[in-house]
């Protein structure tokens, strides 16, 4: 085994949990309410299900640009592009829904919400991530 070898996984993977660090401080300030309190407060189901969605809806871009990536300086880029774009579909989401109002019904536990939050985080996670597979 190569030291090179296990000293890059060691930049590369900490790095990434550093960038999802990142987006989970940036997307506690982006939601209009409060996820950490709900979650760990007031056992807000709905609360941790559209955060988790979310954790797994950016995870999967920077995977994808930990594999297609060509050097550490060009996963950094992607990886900051997969955080932006994430937290521009969730400040959209969370902030400019007019016809429902997603801060009440989630602060409401309401399940279902927390769900569709989940899976649209996921699949906009999945779009980002194939558009890095360039």
């Amino acid at each position: 085994m190569e030291y090179g070898t296990v000293g890059a996984f060691i930049l590369f993977f900490f790095s990434a949990i550093i960038l999802v660090g990142v987006f989970l401080y940036l997307y506690a300030l982006i939601t209009p309410y409060d996820d950490y309190e709900l979650i760990f407060q007031h056992n807000n189901k709905a609360a941790a299900i559209g955060f988790g969605g979310s954790i797994v809806g950016v995870s999967l871009p920077i995977y994808s640009a930990l594999v297609n990536s060509v050097s550490y300086f060009d996963f950094l880029i992607w990886g900051v592009i997969a955080l932006f774009i994430q937290l521009l579909f969730t400040l959209f989401i969370t902030r400019f829904s007019k016809k429902y109002n997603l801060t009440e019904s989630i602060e409401n536990k309401k399940v279902s919400v927390g769900i569709i939050i989940a899976f649209i985080a996921i699949s906009i996670g999945l779009i980002n991530a194939g558009s890095m597979s360039y």
